[in-house]
């Protein structure tokens, strides 16, 4: 049976977590995982919405964790944060250029994690636009968690938050450093995996090239290596296919981020292609 939020704490360097809503049932997907993340970790959620003003439309937090089994029937706004550890804001900002006001609001505000849901394959096309580029140049040390609302299944299950993760796929090259895409793929087998996770390494390239990358079994998950030969994006789809990844965590250029993620990279164009959920974590810069 697939564990509940109850059951587990999450590991350190995600203190906050930002869900820019639209109000559409993509988003309730992805809410449903900035949630459960805000509440394993113990720590800050804003839901940010670029539109109107009715907060009506917002997600029922309380009603959510009241389903979840993690508030009693009747609890106060209060008893979110007295019993729970989240402190949750809901903001609306009223613009007509919603990417452009959110990416300026992430500029003013740095989040640790960002969680985003995307509709098929032109989910993220819409970010590519006008000013779009230089903004999210601003926000460029955002790891980001993208939710599909196509996905085949989902790693938290906004009917009753139970947790699911079996399989991470995390593709892995000289460059970008793939050092803390493979250290958030453990930690996040750690908190959310059924049993023993399977962490695969995925390298496409000739053989005997895949950079040497330290990762020792645990308790709660299992390295795999594989090599492939081809077009990357062909292969990390296929691998993710192949090994019915639950998440692919993939590194990002630390000069670029997740502004990498979105214009084009191999981090986009797989993400197209994706029927999980994807974390786009950047590389470590060097000292």
């Amino acid at each position: 049976m697939p564990k509940h939020i109850r059951t587990r704490e999450l590991a350190p360097l995600v203190q906050s977590v930002v869900h820019p809503t639209d109000f559409s049932p993509a988003s309730e997907r992805a809410f449903a995982h900035a949630l459960a993340i805000a509440v394993l970790r113990r720590t800050k959620l804003t839901l940010l919405h670029v539109g109107d003003h009715d907060f009506y439309k917002f997600p029922a937090v309380r009603k959510t964790l009241e389903r979840w089994g993690l508030l009693e029937s009747g609890s106060t706004q209060e008893d979110v944060f007295a019993k729970l550890g989240v402190r949750v804001t809901k903001l609306a900002i009223d613009s007509k250029m919603p990417i452009h006001t959110l990416l300026h609001w992430l500029d003013s505000n740095p989040t640790d994690l960002l969680v985003v849901a995307t509709e098929g394959r032109d989910g993220v096309s819409r970010w590519l636009h006008g000013s779009v580029a230089e903004a999210m140049a601003r926000t460029s040390h955002t790891m980001t968690l993208f939710v599909p609302s196509d996905a085949d299944r989902d790693i938290v299950s906004l009917a009753d938050g139970n947790l699911s993760l079996a399989n991470v796929l995390v593709p892995v090259d000289h460059s970008p450093d793939p050092a803390a895409a493979v250290e958030f793929a453990r930690r996040a087998a750690e908190v959310l995996g059924d049993a023993r996770v399977t962490i695969t390494l995925l390298h496409v390239g000739p053989p005997g090239s895949a950079p040497p990358i330290a990762a020792e079994d645990g308790t709660e998950w299992q390295f795999m290596r594989i090599g492939r030969e081809g077009d990357p994006v062909e292969q990390i789809v296929a691998a993710a296919a192949e090994t019915k990844a639950d998440l692919v965590v993939m590194p990002t250029a630390g000069h670029a981020g997740v502004l990498d993620a979105l214009r084009g990279s191999t981090t986009e164009r797989v993400l197209r292609r994706l029927r999980c959920a994807l974390l786009a974590v950047p590389a470590r810069r060097s000292a």
